[in-house]
C-alpha cells in the first residue's frame, strides 16, 4: 500500500519494517512449526482457543472463529468462485493533468480518450460509454488513424504480481469491435510511450513513437507488419509532442523542451533540421504543433505566442505574440480551416480566423482548470479538456479529481457516492447521471469520508488531522475537529448514527458521541493500544463494539462507549459486523494471495446482501469473492481498469454497483454486479 509523503516518521518506519510481509497457512497437522489453525475441538486444553494463526514475518495474526463455525471449519475446505461477476460501465474524469492530444471525437459520435489503463469511448448523447481493456497500466498517450477506426495507445511500464517489470508499449486496436489488432515495442521502448501517431498522407501506413527514455527514442514502424523502420535519438530534454506532416509521411515534426525538430525519413536513416528561432523569442517549452491547410506547421509554446513555421522549411514565417497570457497547451485547426488555441494561464478558448486574426475568445471557469487539449465536435461544437481531469462542451460533460484519491463511501439509501482526494476537492457523485451533484473544496487535503446512517450528513477526514462534517444537500459545513496532526485514515459512523470512530495515523482511533441528527459532536472516548497507524476499522451491528487494523497488522477490539481495549476474545468472537472493511478479519483473510507483501491489498468490502467480497490490491486490480471468505488462497474473478494501486472499494446500497478508486491515477470506476 503506498503510503503518502505526509506520514508522520513512526508510520513510515512501521510501514517499511513490513515492507516485505508473506502470507502462509498451514493446519495444525503441517510439518512447520511457524504457522499453525487450531481448531478448538474437544482433544485441545479446555482453555484452547479456536482460531486461525497467519504468520507475517514472523509477526502473528491471531483470527478467532465463530462458536457456530468451529466444529465444521476446515482450513483445508476450498472456497467457492462467486456467481456473480463485475463489468465495467463507467469511468469518472479524464487524465488532462500530465497528458496531451489525447481527445478526438470519432464518427460514431464517441469522445475518445483515457484515465489510469482504460481508453474511453464515450457517446456523450446517449450518456454511454465503451471501454477498451487492453492495456496493464497507465495510458499515456493516443492517436486516431486517417480511417477513423484504428486507434494507438501506448503506456508506461507496468509491474506484475511477482514483481516483474512489464514492458511499455503501443497497442492498435479496433475502435468498433474493441479487438487487438497489433502490440508494437514491446522490449525496444523504455519507461513509457509519451507520444504516438499516424502518418497521413500514405493512407496511415506508418506509425511514429517517442519513449521516456534518456534519449528519448523516436521510432518509426510499419504498424500492420509490425516492423520498425527507423529509429534515432530525439533529444535529450523532454518531447511533449511527435506528429507526422499531413502531406508527407516520411516528415515528422518533434517539440518539447527548448526545440522543435523537423524529421526526413529516407529508408531507415532519420535526419534532423533544428527549428530556427533567430530574432523570435526562443520559449522554454514547445508545448504543442498542428498544421495549416497549406501545410505549414504551427506551434504553440510556453511564453503564449504562436509561431508558423513555413511548409517544408525550419524557419518561422509568421508570428502572433501573447496569443495568451501564459503557455499554449493545444492547438486544434478546424474543418473550415480556422484554429482555436487553448491556455494554460488564463484557461481561455481563442478562435482564429485564416490569417491568424483573432476572432472569439471563451474562459473556461476556474474549477476545471488550464486547457489542457481540444477537439472539433459537431458543427459549432468544440470539446475541452482541462488539466483538472475534466471534458467539457458548453456544459460539464465528465468530471474527476487530480490527486492522490483514497476517500470514498456510498449514500446509505441513494444511488449516490461520495469521495475527497488530496486535491482538496470533495464530490458527490449521482452513479445514473455519473455527474457530480455537488462539489466543495476543502482547506486540507482529503483521505477518508463516511455518510451517517441517515444520509444528512457526511464526515470527511484530512491529512492533517482535521476532520469535519458537511450537509448532503447543501454542502454547508456542519462541524470540524482536530484529532492529533496525522492523516485521517477512516471516519466511520455507527450503525445507529450515536457515534462516529476517528481512525488516526497517530495510532490512535477517537470516539464521539453524535446527537441531532449528526448535527453535534462530543468526545467520549479515545482507543490506545495500537503501535502503529490504524488502517482499516468496522462497526458491531449494535454499535457497541468496534475491531481494527494497524499498519503492523494488529487485530484489536474495543468497547465504543468507552474507548476500553477489549482483550476477551469470548466477548468479541461472536459479534456480527456491520460492514467487512478489515483486510485482517477470520472472514476477509482469504483474500490474500500466497507471496503477498502484506501491503498489497488496501481495502475490502461485503455487499449488504452478505454474499460478495469485493478486494483493491496494488497492481490495479479489483478482485470479487464469495463470503464469507475464510479459506486461504480463495478463488475470485479479477477485474482490471485501474492503474497502479486501487485504493477503496464500496458496494450501493443495493448492491448494483461497485465503486472503486485508483491512488496515483486518481480515476473512478464503476461495476455492473451481475
Amino acid at each position: 500500500m503506498t503510503e503518502p509523503e505526509s506520514s508522520s516518521a513512526a508510520d513510515q518506519t512501521s510501514q517499511e519494517t513490513f515492507d516485505s510481509v508473506f502470507f502462509s497457512f498451514f493446519s495444525v497437522f503441517s510439518k512447520s512449526k511457524e504457522c499453525t489453525f487450531n481448531a478448538g475441538k474437544k482433544s485441545f486444553h479446555p482453555s484452547d482457543d479456536g482460531y486461525v494463526r497467519m504468520f507475517l514475518r514472523g509477526r502473528p495474526v491471531t483470527m478467532h472463529i465463530p462458536d457456530q463455525q468451529r466444529e465444521s471449519y476446515s482450513i483445508d475446505h476450498k472456497a467457492a468462485l462467486p456467481d456473480r461477476k463485475l463489468k465495467l460501465q463507467w469511468v469518472y474524469g479524464y487524465r488532462g493533468r500530465d497528458c496531451r492530444s489525447n481527445l478526438y471525437l470519432l464518427p460514431t459520435g464517441e469522445i475518445v480518450y483515457f484515465n489510469a489503463s482504460v481508453v474511453v469511448l464515450y457517446n456523450t448523447e446517449e450518456q454511454q460509454q465503451r471501454h477498451y481493456l487492453g492495456h496493464n497500466d497507465d495510458v499515456k498517450c493516443l492517436s486516431v488513424h486517417p480511417d477513423m477506426v484504428t486507434i494507438a495507445t501506448g503506456q508506461v511500464a507496468g509491474n506484475s504480481k511477482d514483481g516483474k517489470l512489464l514492458a511499455p508499449h503501443i497497442r492498435v486496436w479496433d475502435s468498433v469491435s474493441l479487438n487487438t489488432l497489433h502490440v508494437l515495442g514491446m522490449g525496444v521502448c523504455d519507461r513509457a510511450v509519451t507520444c504516438v501517431a499516424f502518418s497521413k498522407s500514405n493512407g496511415g501506413t506508418f506509425l511514429c513513437a517517442v519513449d521516456d527514455a534518456n534519449d528519448h527514442i523516436l521510432s518509426v514502424w510499419n504498424w500492420q507488419k509490425e516492423k520498425q523502420l527507423a529509429e534515432v535519438k530525439c533529444s535529450n530534454d523532454s518531447v511533449l509532442a511527435a506528429v507526422f506532416h499531413p502531406m508527407d509521411a516520411n516528415v515528422i515534426v518533434t517539440c518539447g523542451k527548448s526545440h522543435i525538430n523537423f524529421w526526413t525519413m529516407e529508408g531507415n536513416t532519420l535526419t534532423k533540421r533544428q527549428g530556427l528561432f533567430e530574432k523570435h523569442e526562443k520559449p522554454k517549452y514547445v508545448l504543442c504543433v498542428a498544421f495549416a491547410e497549406n501545410g505549414d506547421a504551427i506551434t504553440g509554446d510556453s511564453s503564449g505566442n504562436i509561431y508558423v513555421w513555413a511548409k517544408g522549411g525550419n524557419r518561422i514565417s509568421q508570428v502572433v505574440s501573447g496569443a495568451h497570457e501564459g503557455g499554449i497547451f493545444s492547438i486544434c485547426v478546424l474543418k473550415d480551416g480556422t484554429m482555436v488555441s487553448g491556455g494554460g494561464k488564463d484557461r481561455k478558448v481563442v478562435l482564429w480566423d485564416h490569417d491568424y486574426r483573432k476572432q472569439a475568445e471563451m474562459e473556461v471557469g476556474e474549477s476545471f482548470g488550464p486547457v489542457r487539449a481540444l477537439a472539433e465536435g459537431k458543427p459549432g461544437e468544440l470539446f475541452v479538456g482541462t488539466t483538472k481531469n475534466a471534458i467539457i462542451k458548453t456544459c460539464n460533460v465528465l468530471q474527476g479529481h487530480t490527486d492522490e484519491l483514497w476517500g470514498l463511501d456510498v449514500h446509505p439509501s441513494m444511488e449516490q457516492f461520495v469521495t475527497c482526494s488530496q486535491d482538496k476537492q470533495v464530490h458527490l457523485w449521482d452513479t445514473n447521471s455519473h455527474q457530480p451533484l455537488w462539489s466543495k473544496t476543502i482547506d486540507d487535503p482529503g483521505r477518508s469520508a463516511g455518510f451517517h446512517p441517515s444520509g444528512a450528513v457526511l464526515a470527511v477526514g484530512t491529512m492533517t488531522g482535521r476532520w469535519l462534517v458537511l450537509d448532503t444537500d447543501t454542502r454547508d459545513l456542519v462541524s470540524m475537529h482536530t484529532d492529533g496532526n496525522e492523516i485521517i485514515s477512516n471516519v466511520k459512523y455507527s450503525p445507529d448514527g450515536n457515534f462516529l470512530a476517528v481512525a488516526s495515523h497517530d495510532n490512535f482511533v477517537y470516539i464521539y458521541a453524535v446527537t441531532e441528527n449528526g448535527r453535534k459532536y462530543s468526545r467520549v472516548g479515545k482507543c490506545t493500544g495500537h503501535s502503529s497507524f490504524v488502517t482499516h476499522l468496522d462497526w458491531s451491528t449494535d454499535s457497541q463494539y468496534l475491531v481494527t487494523n494497524s499498519g503492523d497488522y494488529e487485530i484489536l477490539f474495543w468497547e465504543a462507549s468507552s474507548g476500553k481495549h477489549v482483550t476477551n476474545m469470548d466477548t468479541v468472537r461472536n459479534l456480527e459486523w456491520a460492514t467487512y472493511t478489515c483486510t485482517l478479519a477470520f472472514s476477509t483473510f482469504g483474500i490474500w494471495p500466497d507471496g503477498a507483501d502484506g501491503t498489497d491489498i488496501n481495502a475490502v468490502c461485503r455487499s449488504h446482501d452478505g454474499s460478495l467480497l469485493a478486494s483493491a490490491d496494488d497492481f490495479g486490480k479489483v478482485h470479487l469473492f464469495s463470503f464469507p471468505c475464510s479459506q486461504p488462497r480463495a478463488p475470485s474473478h479479477e477485474c482490471s481498469g485501474h492503474s497502479s494501486h486501487v485504493t477503496n472499494v464500496a458496494f450501493l446500497h443495493d448492491d448494483s454497483h461497485l465503486i472503486s478508486t485508483g491512488g496515483k491515477d486518481t480515476s473512478i470506476l464503476q461495476w455492473v454486479v451481475a
